[in-house]
């Protein structure tokens, strides 16, 4: 049903409002940040950590388990998070929420054993999943008018990709001053030695990336340092401020999103999140695996010792990253132009639903055993920003960016449309962890262990993880384009109070 004419006037963009948006904007960027770094550390952390090789049993165990429980953690913990926002109010559980999954991250830099960097990403991971549903809830509520919460939904949440390309950059450069010999080795105080041990130190002369990983968990507090600053500006949310004031905020309930009204509409998003989810961990998280396996990145590595091959293969795996987060920024920007110009919430899907069914499989299926063209490459070291490869390779993750990561600002904006204030918080919860953090990030462990089976094609690791990708791809995007047609479309321009 299209949506009615609004009858609000828009907001006016004050001080207040404009610190508003930069702290969300941030939050939302550092969200994708300490997500997407993942898959850029976790095989020097396992190889240094756990002694695992990329493509064996044991380093496949790892990555399934290190994408998936910490993803678990900040699903069930989101859950409490989103009825803590509804209960005590967007702007506190914001606020924390981002200086725990900042102080996490930088902690988990000193990790000395797996266990200890698997508990710390948990930590990162549900400070991460709480922010999403507040900020969500916070802005969405500030700006009533319908066109002008659409689009600052929909250009504050780009931000998330801007984060996914500083990853890649903060990875490239933290490579980069390692090998330069610019970076401090790492070490606990002495009194904490006997606690949690020593950061093991360079397993070999010369290994350029023993600690650059470590570096780049540690940029994660960056976000913690402006809201130190502005958090004493920020107000709470005013809708949910007012019905608090005059008592008539009812009480936030798990069960009141599954009443009739809401019952089809909080399964639909939840498992269509889930699909979402699974695209990008099962599929375009896998690129650090797979870009080893290219052919000019094999010739390139061709009588190169074992530390600099790694350090290339780093390297190359960051600037993938920041291409594929350029196509994600893109789907974004895309997706906050159209959002104020498709009535229909399923047509919008649709924009990115269906190529998308079609090129994220190709893409993967075809990643290694097609030629890999260079079209030419831009050099912006000098900014810090490092290489841009434009290659055939390089064009086919700039889509499969912009067709996936575009989902994910389709259900910031949709989600506040469907629950009224007392339950936005925990129904955008259940769907993004629930369905995104819970079910869609184990899709990351689903790829992890096809690439193990012997029907795989493939010879090598990346090739099997390349084509196991390719396989999880198509699954998700057909399972979400047929439950797309049971997505409730709103009914009014805000949600009932």
């Amino acid at each position: 049903m299209p949506d009615t004419p609004s009858a609000s006037a828009p907001q006016r963009l004050t001080f207040v409002v404009w610190l508003i948006l930069i702290i969300a904007s941030i939050g939302f960027a550092f969200d994708i940040y300490e997500l997407l770094m993942l898959p850029l550390i976790l095989r020097p952390a396992l190889e240094q950590l756990v002694g695992a090789k990329p493509g064996t049993e044991l380093f496949n165990t790892w990555l399934g388990v290190m994408f998936y429980v910490p993803a678990f953690a900040g699903g069930l913990f989101g859950l409490l998070g989103g009825y803590l926002t509804d209960r005590l109010g967007r702007r506190r559980v914001l606020t924390w929420s981002i200086i725990l999954y900042a102080t996490s991250a930088f902690l988990a830099g000193f990790s000395t054993s797996i266990w200890m960097l698997l508990v710390l990403r948990c930590t990162t991971f549900i400070g991460v999943c709480v922010e999403f549903v507040a900020a969500v809830a916070w802005l969405a509520e500030l700006f009533p008018e319908m066109k002008q919460r659409e689009r600052v939904l929909g250009w504050t949440q780009a931000f998330s990709s801007v984060g996914g390309l500083l990853v890649a950059v903060a990875n490239g450069i933290a490579v980069r001053l390692w090998e330069a010999n610019l970076l401090a080795p790492l070490m606990l105080p002495e009194s904490l030695v006997g606690a949690f041990g020593q950061i093991p130190q360079a397993s070999a002369a010369g290994d350029p990336y023993t600690m650059a990983w470590r570096y780049t968990l540690m940029s994660g507090l960056i976000p913690a340092i402006p809201l130190v600053i502005i958090r004493p500006f920020l107000p709470e949310s005013p809708v949910w401020a007012q019905k608090k004031a005059a008592g008539t905020l009812k009480r936030p309930s798990f069960l009141a999103i599954f009443a009739p009204e809401l019952r089809r509409t909080t399964i639909v998003t939840t498992l269509m999140f889930a699909c979402s989810y699974g695209a990008a961990f099962g599929a375009i998280q896998m690129i650090p695996q797979i870009v080893p396996g290219l052919a000019d990145v094999k010739a390139a590595n061709q009588g190169k010792p074992v530390p600099a091959q790694k350090s290339y293969e780093q390297l190359i795996a960051s600037e993938y990253t920041k291409v594929q987060e350029l196509g994600g920024l893109t789907g974004r920007f895309l997706l906050a132009l159209l959002a104020v110009r498709i009535l229909s919430r399923r047509r919008l899907l649709w924009c990115f639903q269906v190529p998308g069914l079609i090129i994220v499989p190709l893409v993967f299926a075809n990643f290694l055993t097609l030629e890999n063209q260079t079209f030419f490459e831009l050099d912006l070291t000098s900014i810090f920003v490092g290489k841009l490869p434009f290659t055939t390779a390089s064009v086919g993750l700039f889509l499969c960016g912009m067709l996936v990561v575009g989902q994910f600002s389709f259900w910031g904006n949709y989600l506040p449309r469907v629950y009224p204030v007392h339950l936005r918080g925990t129904g955008e919860s259940v769907a993004a962890n629930v369905g995104g953090r819970m079910i869609g990030t184990s899709f990351a462990a689903v790829t992890s262990f096809l690439a193990l089976q012997e029907f795989i094609p493939g010879d090598t690791p990346p090739q099997k993880t390349a084509y196991a990708a390719a396989a999880v791809a198509a699954f998700v995007f057909v399972v979400g384009f047929g439950l797309s047609f049971f997505l409730p479309e709103p009914k009014q321009e805000d949600s009932p109070e």
